[in-house]
């Protein structure tokens, strides 16, 4: 699922103030109870609680191409731990880029995304799937 952004700059502020945060090496991660969220899992077609993410890079990073490479870095890192684990949904989640992170590549920037959002108890286990590829088929058993 696509990530929807944050667009408002009292959402950024009221994350960074009332949220949950954890810092790592190249990132730190805000964590807010989305108030929004009934609203818009009713407006989202599969019906289902979404996560709005924000990310936020610095002037000191450098200058528009550096700090949109970094924003690419982190989007890309973001993906990797979306793929591989469930994050539990109907939050505002706000990263941002740390002092250093425009020399990393988007694998290390997964690893400390996926170590902080386990110690902000975002993760979630991933259903796993059935052994039958069909809902509702069974194996024939063979009966002489």
């Amino acid at each position: 699922m696509k990530p929807y952004a944050i667009k408002e700059n009292h959402l950024y502020r009221k994350t960074f103030q009332r949220g949950k945060h954890w810092s790592g090496k190249f990132v730190s991660v805000y964590v807010l109870k989305d108030l929004a969220a009934k609203k818009l899992k009713k407006a989202n077609p599969q019906k289902q609680y979404i996560n709005r993410i924000g990310l936020s890079v610095p002037k000191r990073e450098g200058g528009a191409i550096e700090r949109n490479r970094v924003k690419r870095i982190i989007r890309a890192g973001l993906q990797g731990v979306e793929r591989k684990y469930s994050l539990r949904r109907g939050y505002l989640i706000v990263i941002a880029a740390r002092p250093g992170i425009e020399r990393q590549k988007s694998p290390v920037i997964e690893s400390e995304l996926k170590y902080i959002l386990k110690k902000l108890d975002m993760m979630e286990p991933r259903p796993q799937k059935s052994e039958n590829p069909v809902p509702g088929a069974t194996e024939k058993k063979d009966t002489p």
